[in-house]
């Protein structure tokens, strides 16, 4: 039998359960149902049955949002903020208050919030179990119902309903200023490894601009590269959800400049020849944003949510551009497409509450505009509206786990610590360590991580295909 090994935050779910009807809101009588049964029960508030503008008109609550979008509560910010999103939402709903809260470690705070039992009305669902979703979290509705309405309905779905809308959909590759990348001489967007590092080390060469920026001291920022060992590296929808944790050492060399070895190795060799920062603990991430846009960095690992971010941080922004991530597969490019945090509805709110929040989130989805001004890709199903573009990448997006298997991803990174695409990213900060410091092989790194995957998977008893 399979010895499952939860998270933190499952662990204590008994008690963050227990606790919870002495925290967060205050409830009414018609809120006093079990905490696990699904919303979309008979008489429930859906994502469906919302029609923005007649659906409680007259109700009169505050709510909470919690965040990680620290940017968008600057004046500074030159885009829309949440202050301005506030405003038009009013219009529309005069006596729904919504009181943002956001943090620049959310990943991990997200996750004490949810421990305490006292959180938010709505937040960005952080990494847990899929099983415990119903534990913390309503139904917006059945999922074939959502997936007409929403794309990316599959990402926090267990037993068929969905728990998480979409705040934005990303696609993975790197933002650069392509100024930068003039001025070196870099005619064509690199598409291997080995083309990217001869660009960033023309970038050295020839300008004044670091040409790779690591965010090593922010910590989570060094999570992102795990988001390119997927479909960016392998051209498969079903590897990241599906097949990875049952794979023999998926962090061996594949001969290819494929797989996870490829996307890490990036990084070592950029540390290791001197093409990034010349010191990694001084990065900064607020300013980051500043120099990428000025030409003083050339380029950054990031999600396509940075994209806007970068090209709203001063008077360059039409130098920032957007490129894949530099593998190829039999020569052809790949970019996975997926849902950024997800919109959770606090289970404990009260009935009032839990309507003003579906009427926000879907506001937030279908009208305000978000989506589209951070430069996501579509939420809304059947729209093509984005400001992204990638010429000749195929955009694929991450076929679910297998049923029954929803959570062996979490329990391989509980039992291994090598937190794949989760929070906790202590494994990438110790690449950049080895690679400045130059007191451990590239190669040895990933036989230390293989050996701990193979661990992992013993100690889980999960089937090793591969």
């Amino acid at each position: 039998m399979r010895l499952k090994k939860a998270l933190a935050v499952a662990v204590t779910g008994a008690l963050v359960v227990g606790s919870m009807a002495g925290c967060g809101s205050k409830k009414d009588s018609s809120s006093s149902k079990d905490s696990s049964s699904s919303s979309n029960e008979k008489g429930a508030i859906t994502y469906e049955s919302v029609k923005l503008g007649e659906t409680g008109k007259d109700l009169k609550t505050t709510i909470t949002m919690f965040n990680n979008r620290t940017d968008l509560d600057s004046d500074k910010y030159n885009g829309t903020t949440w202050k301005q999103y506030l405003a038009d939402f009013n219009k529309m709903y005069p006596n729904i208050t919504v009181k943002i809260k956001t943090d620049t470690n959310y990943a991990d705070d997200a996750l004490t919030h949810l421990q305490s039992g006292d959180y938010e009305t709505i937040m960005g669902i952080p990494s847990i179990d899929k099983s415990d979703l119903s534990t913390y979290f309503i139904s917006y509705g059945k999922l074939d119902d959502m997936k007409k309405l929403v794309n990316y309905s599959n990402t926090w779905e267990y037993d068929g309903e969905v728990y998480g809308v979409a705040s934005l959909a990303t696609t993975q590759g790197i933002v650069y200023n392509k100024k930068v990348f003039k001025e070196a001489g870099i005619k064509e967007i690199p598409k291997t490894p080995e083309e990217f590092i001869d660009a960033l080390q023309k970038i050295k060469d020839k300008t004044d601009a670091t040409p790779l920026y690591t965010n090593y001291a922010a910590g989570w920022t060094m999570g992102e590269w795990d988001a390119y060992i997927g479909i960016n590296a392998t051209g498969d929808n079903t590897y990241m959800n599906q097949k990875l944790v049952h794979t023999k050492d998926p962090f061996k060399d594949y001969g290819d400049d494929t797989h996870a070895y490829s996307v890490y190795k990036i990084l070592y060799d950029a540390v290791n020849k001197g093409l990034t920062e010349e010191d990694y603990s001084t990065t900064d991430w607020e300013g980051c944003k500043v120099k990428i846009n000025d030409g003083k960095i050339g380029c950054m690992v990031l999600g396509s949510w940075a994209y806007p971010q970068m090209a709203a941080a001063g008077k360059h922004g039409d130098d920032i551009g957007y490129m894949p991530f530099p593998i190829s597969i039999d020569g052809k490019q790949y970019a996975s497409s997926g849902a950024d945090y997800s919109y959770g509805i606090n289970v404990n709110a009260t009935d009032d509450e839990k309507e003003a929040a579906m009427i926000f989130v879907k506001w937030l989805t279908e009208k305000s505009g978000y989506c589209y001004n951070e430069g996501g890709l579509p939420v809304v199903a059947g729209s093509t509206e984005t400001k992204l573009a990638f010429d000749n990448v195929s955009l694929v997006e991450d076929e679910p786990a297998v049923k029954g298997e929803e959570d062996y991803l979490n329990d391989m990174n509980s039992e291994s610590e090598l937190n794949i695409n989760n929070s906790g990213n202590d494994k990438i900060q110790a690449i950049i360590e080895s690679a400045a410091k130059g007191d451990k092989k590239f190669d040895d790194i990933m036989k230390e991580w293989n050996q701990k995957w193979s661990d992992a998977q013993d100690a889980n008893g999960i089937e090793v295909t591969d």
